[in-house]
């Protein structure tokens, strides 16, 4: 997979609050999918769909441990999310002033 195809792979996968959510809790340390299932109201098979999607975006890898597989959070992808939103942060940033000046122009005028 190229970088392309997996910036919108994780883009895809970051689009569910359900997924960022599990990114979240993986943040704190490696957990069971059964420990990333608990706090949400749905089926385990759901959730494990929810972790499939992420882990074949890259996002999380799961180990082997005995009988359990717990997941982990993988920096890689997430970092090259950052620099990728990096580089439209000066562009984003300049529009973002414009229209502060254009909006307290308006409330000037209307005052």
């Amino acid at each position: 997979m190229d970088q392309d195809d997996q910036l919108d792979a994780a883009f895809s996968a970051l689009a569910h609050p359900t997924r960022r959510a599990i990114l979240a809790r993986l943040a704190q340390g490696k957990a069971t999918v059964n420990a990333l299932a608990e706090p949400f109201d749905m089926s385990l098979p759901a959730v494990s769909k929810h972790i499939r999607v992420l882990e074949n975006a890259g996002l999380i890898k799961r180990e082997k441990d005995a009988q359990f597989r717990p997941c982990t959070l993988n920096p890689k992808p997430i970092q090259d999310i950052a620099d990728w939103t990096e580089k439209y942060r000066p562009i984003w940033e300049a529009r973002f002033d414009v229209l502060g000046k254009l909006l307290d122009e308006m409330k000037d005028q209307s005052s």
